[in-house]
């Protein structure tokens, strides 16, 4: 091998003939991007507006307190005037439909005056303001058509943080974002980093992240989220390590088409299915399963859950989120194992087995045979 450097040197150059390492394709620099980006803006435009071009709900739960012929009536009334939209769940009194709202059981009730001249919807504005106009729009024309007179109740109001109850989904938002680009940013400035050290990582980043999100949105802070600290902390940082996570696993199996994976799966099918602007209830029926298995939505229904109604969700939000992190670390050392048995014994060849492919072939090698302090001027020993 130290002949074969030498010679290179001698003869005009072996490593002269090596091209230039900082000269990119055409294809790499230009036309690889641009595709990227058209991939990736197509999807995100396709997704969400398949979500929400015209939003209506399908078979939004809904509470009755009437008798079984009124039930009949204003079943057969919902079905004429928006057929689909609606399923009906009885209470035999207004303290049972109050109950299933505030565990969102149902996302509202229709009660029915005993005279029948009167009528409550009653609903909960952490809801958002689309379910109440939702739901305002049916009964209210229903009730007309009864010659009955609608009084709107507000059974679960928003926090005076959080006036337009879009708090949780930037909350949320705000989480999957940073665990995605901690995930893209880990592999792309450190792609050999030793498993342990990267989960170590991903572990800080995940807690310190989360836990200062909760301080800021829960009621320490804006009071955007008024539930329980402890448990929005929990919540908030399963959500950013299962993404995190996920965002690394992603990279480590696919490489550069990674970073496209991982943007169409988490950030744009996650957020349009989180629920966080709207109930799940509204969504087309392909989208609706991924809001009940992706990190996005288990994380901001739990968030909701835990701020308004009586930690709906939280239970099987952080159960699922620890499977996604658990699960993501598992394949992740299983990858690495087979990775590592596969590598090539190279501290048992002799110099001479090292086939000359390069300038930091020749380099390693010439460190390996002893010359590496008497490479010649200008040859790149790093």
């Amino acid at each position: 091998m130290t002949e074969a450097v030498a010679n290179g040197e001698a003869g005009g150059g072996l490593l002269d003939a090596i091209p230039a390492t900082n000269e990119q394709s055409p294809v790499r620099g230009v036309i690889i991007p641009a595709m990227v980006g058209l991939i990736i803006g197509t999807i995100f435009v396709s997704v969400f507006l398949a979500a929400f071009h015209a939003p209506r709900p399908h078979d939004l739960r809904v509470g009755v307190v009437g008798t079984g012929p009124q039930m009949a009536a204003i079943s057969s009334g919902l079905a004429s005037r928006a057929p689909g939209s609606f399923e009906l769940v009885p209470y035999g009194s207004v303290d049972a439909a109050e109950d299933g709202i505030r565990d969102r059981t149902v996302y509202g009730a229709y009660v029915i005056g005993v005279d029948g001249g009167t009528a409550e919807l009653l609903s909960a504005g952490a809801n958002g303001p689309a379910v109440k106009a939702t739901l305002e729009g049916a009964f209210q024309s229903l009730a007309a058509a009864s010659g009955a007179t609608l009084e709107a109740v507000d059974v679960v109001p928003t926090s005076s943080g959080d006036t337009r109850s879009l708090s949780v989904f930037y909350t949320g938002f705000g989480l999957v974002l940073a665990g995605f680009l901690f995930g893209l940013v880990s592999y792309q400035t450190a792609p050999r980093l030793r498993l342990g050290l990267r989960l170590l990582s991903l572990t800080a980043f995940a807690v310190t992240g989360g836990t200062i999100t909760t301080l800021i949105a829960g009621s320490t802070g804006f009071n955007a989220l008024p539930g329980g600290l402890a448990k929005l902390a929990v919540t908030a940082i399963l959500l950013t390590g299962a993404v995190a996570a996920a965002t690394v696993l992603i990279m480590r199996v696919m490489g550069a088409v990674g970073t496209m994976a991982a943007t169409a799966l988490l950030l744009i099918l996650g957020n349009a299915t989180g629920g966080g602007t709207l109930p799940v209830a509204y969504l087309p029926d392909w989208l609706r399963p991924l809001s009940e298995v992706l990190p996005v939505g288990l994380g901001i229904r739990a968030l909701q859950g835990i701020s308004y109604f009586n930690d709906d969700g939280f239970s099987i939000g952080v159960t699922l989120l620890a499977v996604w992190i658990i699960s993501s670390a598992t394949i992740l050392y299983a990858v690495d194992s087979v990775a590592l048995r596969r590598r090539p014994r190279t501290d048992l060849l002799t110099p001479k087995d090292v086939p000359v492919l390069g300038h930091s072939t020749v380099s390693r090698a010439a460190e390996h045979d002893g010359v590496l302090n008497s490479a010649p001027t200008g040859v790149d020993t790093a």
